[in-house]
């Protein structure tokens, strides 16, 4: 049975942190998509947003990965403060880590991108690819983890809501664990990072509104 629990009143340090996850997505999928419009070379059916990572503008998608990071921590402190039970802000929060570390650990050239980068695959892949790699699986499975202890405490609707997030944003991601480098996988992804980083902002949105009815 779905637990529902009413949250405790919010003072205005805890609406703070609460608005930091519903800023945290759009500034994400927004930033990654006008780099991926603007910037030579890069396709959306072949590359995921990590990639941008590399190249003279490759500061961008750092910045991209370090501030919704740091966003996503607060927005976890803000949870744990209106709702009961520790383990989805910790989930939440190990994912906003995780993206501080997609920052530090920049992901591979691949495909063609950033220009001159030979097709295909990286030939080798390097030890901060390697941690990249490391860090969105962590990361990951903890953000889809956090969606069902955070949906848990939340209406039926909701609740359903954060399960269905989740599913399927893990879809999204097993298809570019598996490898497969398909426009239909790759847009996929995209796709489920959109839908993720949307469940998180009106999580943070309707917690805000509740709170402070």
């Amino acid at each position: 049975m779905t637990a529902t629990v009413l949250p405790a009143p919010a003072t205005s340090s805890t609406r703070t942190l609460l608005t930091c996850g519903i800023l945290a997505g759009p500034g994400f999928v927004l930033t990654g998509v006008l780099q991926g419009l603007t910037r030579d070379g890069y396709d959306f059916t072949r590359h995921p947003a990590s990639v941008l990572s590399n190249g003279d503008l490759g500061w961008l998608q750092i910045t991209n990965f370090v501030v919704p990071g740091l966003l996503t921590i607060a927005a976890a402190a803000g949870i744990r403060r209106v709702l009961p039970g520790r383990w989805g802000p910790r989930l939440l929060a190990v994912y906003g880590l995780s993206l501080l570390g997609a920052g530090v650990f920049r992901a591979d050239p691949q495909d063609g991108f950033p220009l001159g980068t030979p097709a295909g695959p990286p030939a080798s892949v390097t030890w901060h690819g390697t941690l990249h790699f490391v860090c969105g699986g962590i990361g990951f499975a903890a953000l889809i983890a956090a969606c069902f202890a955070i949906g848990s405490h939340l209406t039926p609707a909701r609740a359903w809501y954060s399960r269905i997030s989740a599913l399927l944003f893990l879809a999204g991601f097993a298809g570019v664990a598996s490898g497969s480098t398909s426009p239909a996988v790759t847009l996929g992804f995209w796709a489920a990072v959109a839908i993720a980083w949307t469940w998180l902002a009106t999580t943070s949105a309707h917690l805000t509104r509740r709170a402070v009815a």
